[in-house]
């Protein structure tokens, strides 16, 4: 096996030690709930979406700003309407972790479809590797299990720091991806491009300034965006695509869509804000379901810059 794949955690006799019991009963409850019905779940999940208002109240306002940042044209009730919804993703986005990790392929495939994998497919045929940039919608984990059925694809990954839930975590995803590489290991994604494989790169969170550009996302004129999609397009044998992850009325959805022509184009700050303009259309076909608990805007041009979550 290439040193570049992460290595499978083996089961270890510690994990059935006290400590690790409610980590058990956790993982045994949520067991349960994942075989109930799916419109069953969809109301745990909302459940779940409140408690996130009483337990996560940091959270839930940084998705509040995030919004008001992003849709200044927004009124108050839309915020809150908007808000509200997006914490009964974020509820749901709890099971769905579950759903994508131990699911049968059979229920997967009974609920979900895929869209555009066309686009993906005409990249394959020219003999190179597919860039997959996608958004973190909040059903990504289950998103990766449906895209997974269709081609098995690369991923970076990062490792839980719970050792008995990295055990669980790995076998999860490891349903999903054909393997999976460590998340700062730049050279295995480029060699996984090259041996054409179907990498997922997510473009879309703040990693710091170190090998960032400052543009614009949605109504924030400079917003921390990583230069690693260029680093990979440009280094690598591949071609990208746009992938959407989508909660539906009847299931999930994986949606391909055509990556940016002439990219990368040799102006590194346009590209990257070609991107992010992308990544914006994407988060409006279903902004609710959107990681908006993220500190998108934590990193400032200027280290005296005053913080826009203060």
């Amino acid at each position: 096996m290439s040193q570049s794949r992460v290595e499978a955690p083996p089961f270890k006799l510690s994990f059935l030690m006290p400590q690790y019991w409610p980590i058990w009963l956790s993982i045994g409850v949520l067991y349960f709930i994942s075989w109930l019905p799916f419109k069953v779940q969809l109301y745990i999940g909302k459940g779940l979406g409140w408690i996130l208002t009483k337990l996560a109240k940091k959270r839930v306002l940084v998705a509040k700003r995030n919004l008001e940042l992003c849709f200044p044209e927004k009124s108050q009730q839309q915020i809150t309407e908007l808000l509200d919804a997006n914490v009964e993703h974020a509820g749901m986005a709890i099971l769905e972790t579950s759903m994508g990790w131990w699911w049968p392929n059979w229920r997967v495939r009974a609920l979900s479809e895929v869209e555009g994998y066309e686009h993906v497919q005409a990249i394959l045929d020219k003999g190179k590797g597919v860039l997959g940039l996608a958004i973190h919608n909040m059903n990504l984990e289950m998103a990766c299990r449906v895209a997974g059925l269709q081609h098995p694809s690369v991923a970076f990954y990062r490792k839980h720091n719970n050792p008995l839930m990295e055990y669980m975590q790995y076998r999860g995803r490891a349903r999903s991806n054909k393997y999976m590489i460590h998340k700062r290991n730049v050279k295995g994604l480029i060699e996984a491009l090259d041996q054409q494989e179907v990498c997922f790169y997510l473009p879309d969170q703040d990693y710091g300034k170190n090998r960032s550009e400052f543009v614009p996302f949605f109504a924030v004129p400079e917003v921390a965006t990583t230069k690693g999609t260029l680093l990979f397009a440009k280094e690598a044998n591949c071609e990208t695509v746009f992938i959407v992850p989508l909660r539906t009325k009847d299931g999930y959805k994986v949606k391909y869509l055509p990556g940016l022509k002439s990219f990368p184009s040799g102006d590194d700050k346009l590209d990257i804000a070609r991107i992010n303009k992308a990544i914006e259309e994407m988060v409006e076909i279903a902004p609710e379901q959107y990681l908006w608990m993220h500190k998108r805007f934590k990193t400032r041009p200027n280290d005296s810059d005053p913080s826009l979550y203060d």
